[in-house]
This record gives structure tokens, C-alpha cells and sequence, in this order.
């Protein structure tokens, strides 16, 4: 029988901050019944854990450290979708009315990450230490971002906790959705041109030998286009390692040089956005997730000037994010949103529209909303009509490439054929 149990600060007891921290204990023992029984609890050191496990009726007989791992944390990384399924299991406790810190025992108890369950014991343990949510949140500001944490602060600031909880679930849930769908939209163009560089590498360094050896013996002058797909076949098996390394390389070099210059991330968003079919889902994406983030901040009670501020980074494409930021800078020397949002000239005439409705109706949070379900309704029906589209691409872009390639084999054949 396993458990895991833990001291339950009394109501009203002062918290008094500790430089030891907390660290977990695998503790094993007997209750009065004679039950065997073992868990993992946090605990400033054995001594004060055993006492802890005495007072609770169980005698205990092994507790020592958590051995921690060899090489690191085990586990995987904390995924965006995995602090999502955290967010709406914290949402649906809290509403339920389970404490915050038997809230974070429960689905701690219940991670299958290690990762996960430690930084939940940790964000437990500094709550029963006296900090608010919030704060205790901020401890872990890579999972939880600026965001999560302001609308959290707001939450507890008016009393609402359970509510905005709520509302951050359902807004981490669609974003998950959404970006899923932009991932498979990107993952389609992506696929296409991995095959094609398989297949042609595939063909240039086993196949393309085959046939030279075979025309070596024919004694007489090659068809320009065979020869030129020799010359590759031969580049390729000389220096296929310059060419991987090259690729490698220049992939990595464009990840790293958007992440450190704006001025080439602002140009790559904008092309992005230029690009058929591709660009209107990107834009269309940009334009949801900014209506979604600011009506779950607005909804929460966060002014509009601070709700812009951190709207900006949650738009996901530089364009939208620094239009945004003239949005903020206009409203807050008292332009109305819609107007602000009307002068970057990036936002459809649709969405300024409905926006100057929600701001005349006091609805604001509610028309953001419905242009946010608009606008991921667009994305869904037009990933869905990219991947249809993309299939026969697939196929065409291999038929080519392959085709080209035998073709270019055989003409030294066919001449060979006509001339006899």
C-alpha cells in the first residue's frame, strides 16, 4: 500500500521563512493496523519527516534522500501541453473547493514526468511556506509565463482565483489546439522537401553508380542532362558529408539568427506571411491568438494598457507583436482600442469592427472572443484544405525528381537503340 503524506500548516500560523530548503525523503514504515507502507514526501531533513510520521500514526523504518539521478533530471521536458492538462486540473480542483495545497499533493501524486511532479512539490512547498500563488509560480517562470502569472495575480487580487483558473485553462487549451494545427500546417511543406532531398540523395549515391558503370562500356559521348546527373551523383558520394554538415549547419544558423536579431526576425515573419496559403493561416493564427490573450487578460481584470503589454509576446509572429506594441503606446495616451488598432494596418477591417462594438457595448472580452473562435475556425478549415492540397504536391515533386532522374539514365540507351 503506498502514501504520501505531508504536513498541513495550521490555520493562522505564522510563516517563518527557513534556509534549509525542502527536499524529498522515500520513506518506508508500519501504521497501527501493522500495514505496510511507503511514499516520497518534501521535508527539511530525516528527523523532523519521522516525527512528522509518528504524530501520524506510522512507525517508520526507512527514510533517507531521494537519490536523484545520474546525469541530470530524469524525465522528459515540460511540455507547453503538459502545463495546459496542469492548468485545467488545478482549475477543476480549486472550483470543487479541495485546498490549493492538498490540490497540488493530488496532481503531483499523479505526474508520470519526474520533472513535472518535482516542480510541483516545489511550487507546494513554497506556498505552505507563506507565498502566494503567484509568486510561487514565478519561481518557474520558463512553464509559467509572464501571462499565466499576471492573470493568476489578478485572480488573487479580487478574489477569484477559482474563476481565472478557470479561464487561463480554456485559453491554454485553445492555444495548444491552435498551435498544433500551425505545426501541421508547417509540417506538411516540411515533409516535401525532406523527401525530396531523401529521394534524390537515395537515387544520386546508390542508383546513379549503377548505370555509369554500365555506360563506361559503351564507348561513346553521353546526353548532356545524364552527364549532369553524373556530375551530381559523383559530388554527392565525394562530399555527401560537406553537404549534411552545410544543411545542418544553415538550418541551425537560421533558428539561432532569428532568436538573436529582431530586424531578420521581423523580416522572416513578413515573408512568412507573404507566402500562398501558408501566410493566411500564419496570419490568421497571429490575429486569433491576440484576440484570445487579450480577452482572457481583459476578462480577468487586468487594465487594458498592462493586458497589451503582455499580448504582444503571445501573438506568435513579429509583425502582429510589434503592432501591438504601437496598440499599447496609443491607448495609453487615450485612443480607443479600435482605433489604435486600426492605424498598424494589419488587422482586418472585420476585427477593428467587432472591437468598436465590444468597446461602445462594454463587451470588449466577449467580441474578442467570438473574432478568436472566427479566426481559429478559419485555421482549421484552411489546414485542412492545405493538407489536401499538399498530397498530390507530394507526389508530384517525387514523380519529377524521380522521373527526371530515369529518364536522364535512359536516353544513353535510347540513343544507343536508334542508332542501331
Amino acid at each position: 500500500m503506498a502514501a504520501t503524506k505531508s504536513a498541513v500548516k495550521k490555520p493562522g500560523a505564522v510563516s517563518v521563512r527557513n534556509p534549509n530548503p525542502m527536499q524529498p525523503f522515500y520513506w518506508e514504515g508500519t501504521d497501527k493496523r501493522g500495514t505496510k507502507m511507503k511514499g516520497e514526501t518534501l521535508a527539511k531533513n530525516a528527523s523532523l519527516l519521522k516525527a512528522e510520521l509518528r504524530r501520524q500514526g506510522i512507525a517508520p523504518s526507512v527514510v533517507k534522500p531521494k537519490a536523484k539521478p545520474l546525469f541530470g533530471s530524469a524525465g522528459k521536458t515540460i511540455s507547453a501541453k503538459d502545463i495546459a492538462i496542469f492548468a485545467r486540473q488545478i482549475a477543476t480542483m480549486m472550483q470543487s473547493g479541495v485546498p490549493m495545497v492538498t490540490a497540488f499533493e493530488i496532481i503531483a501524486g499523479g505526474q508520470a514526468n519526474p520533472r513535472m511532479k518535482d516542480m510541483l512539490d516545489d511550487i507546494r512547498a513554497s506556498i505552505e511556506g507563506g507565498s502566494t500563488l503567484a509568486e510561487s509560480l514565478g519561481r518557474h517562470p520558463v512553464q509559467f509565463d509572464e501571462l499565466f502569472r499576471n492573470l493568476v495575480k489578478a485572480g488573487e487580487g479580487a478574489g477569484v482565483l477559482d474563476t481565472v483558473l478557470d479561464t487561463i485553462a480554456t485559453y491554454k487549451e485553445n492555444t495548444e489546439a491552435l498551435k498544433a494545427k500551425i505545426k501541421k500546417a508547417l509540417f506538411y511543406p516540411a515533409i516535401v522537401i525532406a523527401v525530396a532531398i531523401l529521394v534524390s540523395a537515395v537515387l544520386l549515391i546508390f542508383v546513379v553508380p549503377q548505370f555509369q558503370q554500365v555506360f563506361k562500356s559503351f564507348g561513346a559521348d553521353l546526353p548532356a542532362f545524364t552527364l549532369m546527373i553524373i556530375q551530381a551523383s559523383d559530388f554527392m558520394i565525394s562530399y555527401w558529408w560537406a553537404v549534411l554538415i552545410i544543411g545542418v549547419g544553415s538550418l541551425w544558423g537560421l533558428v539561432e539568427l532569428k532568436k538573436r536579431s529582431l530586424a531578420f526576425s521581423h523580416f522572416l515573419d513578413r515573408s512568412l506571411l507573404k507566402v500562398p496559403v501558408l501566410g493566411e493561416i500564419m496570419k490568421n493564427a497571429s490575429i486569433a491568438r491576440y484576440a484570445r490573450t487579450l480577452a482572457t487578460t481583459f476578462k480577468a481584470g487586468v487594465p487594458l494598457v498592462e493586458a497589451l503589454e503582455t499580448v504582444a509576446g503571445a501573438t506568435g509572429n513579429q509583425v502582429y507583436s510589434d503592432a501591438v506594441k504601437r496598440i499599447r503606446e496609443d491607448v495609453s495616451v487615450g485612443y480607443q482600442l479600435n482605433v489604435a488598432m486600426k492605424q498598424t494596418e494589419v488587422f482586418p477591417n472585420m476585427v477593428v469592427q467587432m472591437t468598436a462594438i465590444g468597446e461602445e457595448a462594454g463587451a470588449l472580452d466577449t467580441m474578442l472572443f467570438k473574432v478568436a473562435e472566427f479566426y481559429e475556425a478559419e485555421v482549421n478549415n484552411a489546414v485542412d484544405a492545405l493538407s489536401s492540397l499538399i498530397e498530390p504536391f507530394v507526389m508530384m515533386i517525387i514523380g519529377v525528381i524521380v522521373g527526371g532522374m530515369v529518364v536522364g539514365m535512359y536516353l544513353p540507351i535510347f540513343k544507343l537503340a536508334a542508332a542501331l
